[in-house]
């Protein structure tokens, strides 16, 4: 099974940002959380779907054909701007 990377970025007051993932749970149970959704995946009334960065001050991604593509599209832009 191939490891999983996950990508932090720790801010100079200590804040930590991800992008969330089930396996950082346990990491959670300790100190103060807050969790923000970065993007909006939803469908548009032509059956496709779009990744809605505007939360973050990014664009609109898509349309995309199917959910996960715009999923895997949210991810990539995300993961981009956080390594800024």
């Amino acid at each position: 099974m191939k490891p999983k990377v996950l990508q932090l970025v720790i801010e100079p007051d200590g804040t930590i940002k991800t992008i969330y993932d089930d396996d950082l749970a346990d990491l959670f149970k300790e100190g103060q959380v807050s969790i923000t959704r970065a993007s909006h995946v939803e469908p548009t009334d032509k059956g496709e779907w779009t990744a809605d960065l505007s939360p973050v001050g990014g664009p609109i991604l898509g349309p995309f054909p199917l959910r996960q593509s715009a999923l895997d599209a949210e991810r990539v832009w995300l993961e981009e701007k956080l390594a800024g």
